[in-house]
C-alpha cells in the first residue's frame, strides 16, 4: 500500500473555527460520524479477540480508513476518527496507543507504534482569542518505530526507519534512519540495520 507523503518542512495547517468557546470545532456530520464510530468501537472493536486483526481492519475500512495488507491493529487502540487514518502494510499498532486523528495520520509500511504512544494531529492556537482548533497531518515513514509512551505533535514527519525513543516528545520533523530521543526529541545516532 502506498502511503501519502508530503515534502519535509511543508506544514499544512487547517484552522477549524475561530472560537471554540461558542461553537463546535467540527461539523454535525463529523460529530455524528464519531458517535456512530464510538458505538461500533465499544461493541465490535475493543472487545474483539487479540488475533482478530482482519476483523478490526475491516471495521476501520468500513469507517473510511485506508488499511494496508497484514496490518496488526490491537483491540485497545483508541481512535478518534478512522476516516483520517492511512495505515500501511504490516504496520503494528499496540494496545494503549492513542491515534488522535483530528487531522490525517499516515503510518508507513512495517512501522511499529508501541504501547501508550500518543499520535496527536490536532491542537489549539493559544495566541488567538477563542483558542481555534488547528489540525495538521502527521506522517510516519516506513519501517519506523515509535516506542512506548512517546508523544508526536501535530504536523510532524518522522522519516523512514527512524526510531523514536520511549517517552520522547516529538515537536519537529525527525530524519530517516536515525535513533531519536528526549524531551524535546532530537537525533542521537544513526540507526544501523543488520540483514
Amino acid at each position: 500500500m502506498k502511503i501519502k507523503g508530503r515534502e519535509p518542512g511543508i506544514k499544512k495547517k487547517n484552522m477549524i473555527n475561530t472560537d471554540t468557546r461558542v461553537s463546535p470545532s467540527f461539523s454535525l456530520k463529523n460529530r455524528l460520524g464519531r458517535v456512530i464510530w464510538h458505538i461500533a468501537y465499544v461493541f465490535f472493536f475493543q472487545f474483539s479477540p487479540k488475533p482478530f486483526f482482519s476483523w478490526r481492519s475491516f471495521l476501520l475500512r468500513l469507517f473510511g480508513a485506508k488499511v494496508g495488507r497484514g496490518a496488526h491493529i490491537y483491540p485497545k487502540v483508541k481512535i478518534w476518527a478512522p476516516w483520517n487514518l492511512v495505515l500501511g502494510d504490516q504496520c503494528g499498532i499496540a494496545n494503549g496507543v492513542m491515534l488522535y486523528s483530528q487531522g490525517e495520520i499516515n503510518i508507513g509500511n512495517k512501522t511499529v507504534i508501541s504501547q501508550g504512544a500518543h499520535i496527536c494531529a490536532g491542537t489549539h492556537d493559544y495566541t488567538r482569542k477563542g483558542f481555534p482548533l488547528i489540525c495538521m497531518p502527521i506522517n510516519i515513514g516506513n519501517e519506523a518505530w515509535v516506542a512506548a509512551d512517546a508523544f508526536i505533535h501535530p504536523g510532524v514527519t518522522i522519516g523512514d526507519g527512524c526510531v523514536i525513543g520511549a517517552r520522547a516528545v516529538v515537536v519537529k520533523d525527525m530524519p530517516p534512519w536515525m535513533v531519536c530521543a528526549g524531551h524535546p526529541c532530537r537525533p542521537i545516532k544513526k540507526r544501523i540495520v543488520f540483514f
